[in-house]
């Protein structure tokens, strides 16, 4: 028996329980896994809360990542006690997740625990942090460097946007953070490494077509009228990595950025991101972030505490990763 939080649905509610299963409750899989620690995305948030159609079919173990050691294999690329990470395929959506002790998946959404990085290190980087080392890379790729300008980072508070300010800032960049919580959280902000912190009040207005040049290039996790501001305010030749719609999917902008300027839209996915550039994203994460980051933007709960921290991460009101202990 195992401690598992269950989602169920009772008249169009969804509820969250902390259940005892057995390895038999456990989908189909090659891979058997002793899960040590999930992590809380906001896409958890959102499936736990009930708020965003997330999840179709009841019950559903949530978490979309996690780490741990393989009990058994029918899978000849990991044998019994290799250390694994999961993130993405729809894991936590469509299959059962990672807030559970124990888990069974398909080996090919598994990835070999990095060198240097243990289980509670990768779930502190987590889902969130593969996609803003994701951006990052994008944004290489698309010749933004160090020297090329500020660069913005939106949903600066939120797991993405806390790691992507620490990597930019560790590889030489000038972050501005852009936060709805700038009281409170700019400090921590600065600490990861932002030399300025911005309230998203200055980006929420209604942007112009065109507007002066700020930006050498964006990392995007609000998506709606502040990527559509920012879009407007890019540099020539400058781009934008977007990844999330905290703010909503619209985005009310014209093309004028994009054939006046030149500027990039770069989409990034995490959930299907082919496994060779996941490897490549999860050294290079693990390789730049100091010990550092793991004491400053993190915390620890435990199972029994994620239904109400799933609360508060659709409302904006958790800062940086949280790491659940299993």
């Amino acid at each position: 028996m195992f401690d598992a939080l269950v989602l169920t649905q009772e008249d169009k509610t969804t509820k969250a329980k902390v259940e005892q299963l057995e390895i038999g409750d456990l989908p189909s899989g090659d891979v058997l896994i002793e899960v040590a620690c999930s992590s809380l995305n906001y896409k958890d948030g959102l499936a736990i809360t009930g708020t965003g159609r997330i999840i179709r079919d009841f019950p559903m173990v949530p978490g979309i990542d996690f780490a741990g050691t393989v009990v058994s294999s029918n899978d000849a690329r990991y044998q019994e006690g290799d250390s694994v990470i999961l993130t993405g395929w729809g894991v936590g959506e469509n299959h059962w997740g990672g807030m559970a002790k124990m888990a069974r998946v398909k080996a090919d959404w598994l990835v070999p625990m990095p060198k240097g990085c243990n289980a509670d290190k990768a779930m502190m980087i987590g889902t969130a942090g593969l996609t803003a080392m994701l951006c990052v890379q994008a944004l290489q790729s698309a010749n933004i460097k160090p020297e090329s300008g500020e660069v913005l980072v939106t949903g600066a508070s939120g797991g993405v946007g806390s790691v992507a300010v620490k990597l930019l800032s560790e590889l030489g960049y000038q972050v501005v953070a852009c936060s709805g919580r700038v009281e409170e959280n700019g400090p921590l902000l600065k600490e990861l490494g932002a030399k300025e912190v911005i309230d998203r009040h200055e980006l929420e207005q209604d942007a112009k077509p065109l507007e002066k040049q700020r930006w050498a290039g964006v990392v995007d996790t609000v998506g709606n009228k502040i990527l559509a501001k920012a879009l407007a305010q890019i540099d020539y030749a400058g781009a934008a990595a977007i990844c999330g719609l905290a703010g909503g999917f619209a985005l009310p902008t014209t093309v004028m950025p994009f054939i006046l300027r030149g500027v990039n839209l770069l989409g990034i996915d995490s959930v299907h991101c082919p496994i060779e550039k996941r490897l490549a994203a999860w050294e290079q994460v693990v390789d730049i972030l100091p010990e550092s980051f793991y004491q400053a933007a993190c915390q620890k709960i435990s199972l029994k505490d994620v239904p109400s921290y799933a609360e508060k991460i659709i409302k904006g009101q958790v800062t940086g990763r949280v790491l659940v202990t299993l």
